[in-house]
């Protein structure tokens, strides 16, 4: 089984990825739902890690630290790194941003490895849906120290338009910042699943190509 079927399969068992009727923050009825907050365990977390390492050694991204925006992107960025060290002999560092600045003691708005001008850094996020994560963290990044933001990776490309324009977020990311969004796996990889009996959900197939024939965009 390839790296990105373990993970589907991994993700239908956390009870991360479901099927059914959901109504999505936008107003659009899915067939589909992702909840990454159905992580819990330190052994998901370290599965988790595992399969950012994959996706990024896989794509060759060129990472000297990995960055995790607060808060969900702190234990991503961090469990990346460590199975980028255990599973790739990568060593990598790895930071994240505070809400607010520190005043006191070493101060700053970063904590783990401070950013420095020229070097190569990873975002690591969840699922994107808006891009509003990437407008935040994008400027405190490169006012800090002017990095080299080689990729950004996220665990699901839902490959779906945006509700005022006909790109998805990860197009509009490259268009708007020139970086590559990298997924681990794409709504049209977990169709592929369902088809293959990777996981169970074949009575949705037809609902979740529909749902992909009205608001997909194409690869």
């Amino acid at each position: 089984m390839s790296y990105k079927n373990e993970f589907i399969k991994f993700m239908a068992d956390c009870g991360v990825l479901t099927f059914g009727d959901f109504t999505l923050k936008s107003g659009r009825k899915a067939p589909y739902f992702i909840n990454t907050g159905n992580y819990n365990t330190g052994a998901q977390l370290a599965r988790l890690g595992g399969f950012y390492a994959d996706c990024i050694k896989e794509n060759g991204i060129e990472a000297e630290c990995l960055f995790g925006p607060a808060y969900k992107g702190i234990p991503l960025a961090s469990c990346a790194a460590m199975a980028l060290s255990q599973k790739y002999n990568m060593d990598v560092g790895f930071c994240f941003d505070r809400k607010e600045a520190k005043d006191h003691g070493e101060g700053g708005l970063f904590v783990g490895r401070q950013p420095k001008k020229g070097e190569k850094v990873v975002i690591i996020e969840d699922v994107m849906t808006s891009g509003k994560a990437l407008k935040e963290v994008y400027p405190k990044l490169k006012d800090a120290a002017d990095v080299d933001i080689t990729a950004m990776v996220i665990t699901v490309d839902r490959m779906e338009k945006a509700l005022d324009t006909d790109l998805s977020a990860v197009q509009q990311a490259y268009k708007d910042y020139g970086i590559k969004v990298y997924s681990i796996v794409n709504i049209g990889d977990i169709i592929s699943a369902i088809e293959e009996g990777v996981i169970e959900g074949k009575e949705y197939l037809e609902k979740m190509k529909e749902y992909r024939r009205t608001y997909g965009v194409s690869e």
